[in-house]
């Protein structure tokens, strides 16, 4: 699978344009609508300052077309959360941890993060239930999944999921709001469609299930901007997008 050449000398607005008008296409050949998949800007490495563009590109656009979703926000590492965060505040971004979050970075990163995606072990998850239950509301979790079974990749095996997710739901304090899962490496598209089946097939178990604290998770954050169309032909209800955005990583 090759992704479209990114124009990484364009503008921000351009190359947020250029990503918007995938997910369109994307969306429209699969008679999905365009508002049920979100774009989760993907700020690894890259400066406040950087980020801080990308958003105010994307309010301009909005401004433009009434019709077209916020961005959402993910880091990868909580250190970088919380440099990035506070010079973001008068934005009021919406922030995801989408990385391995570490045990004793959960007080730091439910500072500012109102969703952590990478949610892989029942340990991590009492962890941040026992921090959440004094939260006005409850804090937002996805199951991580490594469908590809990538021994590079992050997330519970798939055959463990549905007991996890499970026993995520009933915890105090949190929400469970659907599962995420890093692709496949790899350049042929069935494989590549068959892990984000999946992980669909999953998350449709889950909710069949009727069992408590489940209804709410519907979300799919899977796909990048190397596979963007093949999630969202899947299912996908968010795509994490970086450099494609962005540019090149700063470091």
């Amino acid at each position: 699978m090759t992704a479209p050449a990114v124009d990484l000398d364009g503008s921000i607005d351009d190359r947020l344009a250029a990503v918007r008008a995938r997910l369109a296409a994307a969306c429209d050949a699969t008679g999905r609508p365009r508002p049920a998949v979100r774009l989760l800007l993907a700020s690894k490495t890259m400066p406040a300052e950087r980020v801080r563009e990308a958003l105010v590109a994307d309010a301009r656009a909005r401004a433009l077309d009434p019709t077209l979703v916020p961005v959402l926000l993910g880091e990868n590492r909580v250190q970088e959360l919380v440099e990035k965060a506070p010079a973001l505040a008068d934005l009021a971004p919406d922030w995801h941890v989408i990385g391995p979050l570490q045990s004793n970075k959960v007080n730091a990163a439910l500072r500012w993060a109102g969703t952590v995606e990478s949610v892989a072990t029942l340990d991590l998850a009492r962890r941040l239930s026992e921090r959440s239950r004094d939260r006005p509301a409850p804090l937002a979790v996805h199951v991580q999944v490594n469908v590809s079974g990538e021994a590079s990749k992050h997330g519970v095996h798939p055959h463990d999921a549905h007991g996890l997710a499970l026993a995520v739901a009933a915890l105090p304090g949190l929400r469970l709001t659907g599962f995420m899962t890093v692709g496949a490496n790899s350049p042929d598209d069935t494989v590549v469609r068959a892990g984000y089946a999946l992980l669909r097939t999953l998350r449709d178990e889950v909710l069949a299930s009727g069992a408590p604290g489940t209804a709410s998770a519907v979300e799919l954050s899977m796909g990048m901007s190397r596979d963007l169309e093949a999630a969202v032909a899947e299912g996908a209800t968010v795509v994490r997008i970086g450099s494609a955005v962005f540019g090149a990583r700063t470091r």
